[in-house]
């Protein structure tokens, strides 16, 4: 405090700058810095239990390996194949993906790879052969240097980075058959081994991945295609539902706002992870390509391209949301008043538009085509009522209209007016000349019409009353700056454009956050293009109701 009443001193600390970092939970040990064993294995409990496929996955890798390791461990095979079976539990480690596609990608990639590189140490082994014993280490080498050039570089192609796994399998296959060869002195036979041995470890690993409780990629992109769907709707209503909260809202601390800390705000970190779906949501879709027809997904071609162009445009729409997060944990905000003036307009704008998202998120999930006349309609209307009030009451958005051109009052405006006067009579009276409270009156009992020094005058009490109630609504200005301010002279010959500047800035946050969402719903027709075109291509099936 500096010694006024109603004034606010916001005191820094030197090492305010430096982010906090989050505090240890009182899971992780006793005073944070030992192990808990306990702690640890709660932490895994709850890792397996957000996801069972994880568990799943890890028990399929360790059948495939048991299934591959009995070929040495028992006699009979290992006589037939000898120490070259090691590499088919090479194979198996190497190629046993998460998903069923993913494996699929990895196994084609391997065997491919691992043919060319066969062939290639045959043809070239056989040239060092009968070159003699001076050239054939020459030979060699220079092989081994322009595959490994060539390899590396043609990985690095854009249009062939999805068989980089291939070009590698390529370069060290070639390597160890071709060195291998030349020291045992039969590299046809060291390459046919190999080769077996790695068909092998690569059927028991597509074997077990597709038989044994199958985790497929297509079906891992339909859900979380849906989830995101679900997550930008709850964000948005959630944003919104804040940001129209009473007047007692408080705002986080900045490292918390830095570092995106909103415990009382559950749905925003899904939406954040939305935004960062796009590597995930392409590397499911081309796992699932290379996946058969299975469950819902019957047909062969199935356009899961499709899937990913729909992300996008949900990303799209996701980038609003996000906005109106930053507008609502923004240091200048509107002051409440002047926010619940739209409340009306600005949250049913929102429930429609939150509604209709989650309609096409459902039919995603359902692979179902509903017309979505009616909701969109309900969209366009309720967005259309909300620019028409912005419109008919822009006046309350700029701090320096004139009060003598204003239009009658409209519901709306009453609304406003009687917020005003309630603000005044629990003010303070003003020490100067004459009081804030008796120029309104006078002003409001006799007008005297024409007169510009009473539109100055009521021009001016506004402006007390926006300043005084800023510095009550803890909104910009922030009551250091006014303090400052007052301390500074009072009221100067720049007073009204000081505090008209101000004003003006806190109230164009509530323009910002009605402009943000109604872009918002524009981009949802983009949106309802995208899922319409997918559900075309993908056969959904077709309802008459809505």
């Amino acid at each position: 405090m500096n010694g006024k009443k109603g004034s606010i001193e916001i005191n820094i600390p030197p090492m305010a700058t430096k982010a906090k970092l989050p505090e240890r939970s009182s899971e992780g040990g006793g005073n944070g810095d030992g192990f808990s064993c306990e702690a640890w294995l709660w932490k895994v409990w709850n890792f397996a239990r957000e996801d069972s496929n994880r568990v799943i996955f890890s028990l399929k890798v360790g059948l495939a390996v048991l299934l591959v390791s009995l070929l040495i461990l028992f006699r009979a095979p290992y006589d037939i194949f000898g120490t070259n079976i090691i590499w088919s539990i090479l194979t198996v480690a190497i190629m046993f993906e998460y998903t069923v596609g993913a494996t699929f990608n990895r196994g084609f990639n391997r065997a491919l790879g691992s043919l060319a590189a066969g062939i290639l140490a045959i043809g070239v082994a056989q040239l060092a052969l009968s070159s003699g014993r001076v050239a054939e280490p020459i030979i060699i080498g220079i092989s081994i240097f322009l595959i490994g050039a060539v390899t590396s570089f043609m990985k690095l192609w854009p249009s062939l980075v999805q068989y980089e796994y291939g070009f590698r399998v390529v370069l060290f296959t070639y390597c160890l058959i071709i060195v291998s060869g030349y020291r045992m002195g039969n590299p046809i036979r060291t390459a046919m081994d190999r080769l077996y041995s790695i068909a092998i470890g690569g059927f028991v690993a597509v074997l077990v991945n597709v038989l044994v409780f199958p985790i497929w990629a297509g079906e891992q992109l339909h859900k979380e295609l849906v989830n995101s769907f679900n997550s930008v709707a709850d964000s948005l209503e959630e944003c919104v539902k804040k940001y129209l909260e009473d007047e007692g809202l408080e705002h986080p601390e900045f490292c918390k706002t830095v570092m995106d800390e909103f415990p009382d705000e559950p749905n925003y970190k899904k939406c954040k992870s939305t935004l960062n779906s796009s590597a995930k949501l392409e590397t499911l879709a081309n796992s699932a390509k290379w996946e058969p027809p299975h469950g819902r997904f019957r047909h062969f071609f199935y356009p899961w391209s499709e899937y990913v162009k729909v992300g996008a445009v949900l990303r799209y729409c996701a980038y609003e949301v996000m906005a109106l997060h930053g507008v609502l944990h923004s240091e200048i905000q509107a002051p409440y008043n002047l926010r619940i003036t739209f409340q009306t307009e600005i949250q049913d704008a929102t429930t429609h538009a939150a509604e209709l998202v989650r309609s096409l998120g459902k039919d995603i999930s359902s692979m179902k085509r509903n017309p979505k006349s009616s909701l969109i309609k309900k969209v366009h209307s309720s967005t259309e009522r909300l620019q028409r009030a912005i419109d008919m009451h822009s006046y309350l958005l700029v701090s320096n209209f004139d009060v003598s051109d204003s239009k009658p009052l409209s519901k709306l405006s009453r609304t406003v007016s009687t917020t005003v006067q309630d603000t005044l009579n629990q003010l303070p009276e003003f020490d100067s000349g004459n009081s804030l409270e008796k120029n309104l009156k006078e002003t409001s009992h006799d007008p005297p019409s024409g007169a510009l020094p009473v539109v100055a005058q009521q021009t001016e009490s506004y402006h007390e009353l926006m300043r005084k109630q800023s510095r009550r609504l803890h909104s910009w200005p922030p009551p250091r700056e006014v303090d400052a301010f007052e301390e500074e002279g009072g009221f100067g010959v720049d007073f009204l454009p000081r505090m008209s500047a101000l004003e003006s800035t806190a109230a164009l946050s509530l323009a910002t956050f009605t402009s943000l969402l109604i872009e918002f719903v524009a981009r949802l027709d983009h949106l309802v293009e995208a899922v319409e075109e997918l559900s075309k291509m993908a056969k959904f099936k077709h309802e008459t109701t809505v």
